[in-house]
């Protein structure tokens, strides 16, 4: 009985494929319970964190809601209101688009870059996830997810 089986109690697998299947999302939900913990103690969701590293590669220009909306790794976000929380926080700036009245440029400011700047000192917390897993393994990992996204739309 594998790590996995006895994680969740299941006795086995239909095939390869489903075992598979099963684990990519248990470890992804476990993942993602790790980094909303870690988030948490800055006052921001995985979401806004994304929100915020987006607009740091993006500065000193802004980003439109739809640039966001395209770059976010959590395609289910609600970037409106994402952007709408961290300008509450005061970690953005948002005004309407010269180019586009329609349009809402959103720009990081200084205390959210050093948010970010703080956060980005203790990321490291969050490599451990991989320490079981030697570099070259953690290559080969890589090389494996990159070929299951080439069927990504």
């Amino acid at each position: 009985m594998s790590n996995l089986e006895k994680l969740i109690t299941q006795k086995a697998f239909e095939n390869e494929n489903q075992r598979g299947l099963i684990s990519l999302i248990f470890v992804g939900n476990w993942i993602t319970s790790r980094h909303q913990q870690f988030f948490k103690q800055y006052g921001i969701t995985m979401q806004q964190f994304n929100i915020l590293r987006i607009l740091r590669g993006q500065h000193p220009q802004a980003a439109s809601i739809n640039i966001l909306k395209e770059r976010m790794l959590d395609k289910m976000s609600d970037v409106s209101r994402l952007v709408e929380r961290l300008r509450k926080a005061d970690l953005v700036e948002r005004k309407n688009s010269e180019m586009d009245r329609r349009a809402v440029d959103v720009r990081i400011n200084d205390k959210g870059l050093e948010l970010l700047r703080t956060i980005d000192n203790e990321l490291t917390q969050l490599d451990n996830a991989f320490q079981s897993l030697s570099e070259k393994e953690i290559i080969q990992l890589n090389k494996l997810l990159d070929k299951m996204l080439e069927s990504y739309h």
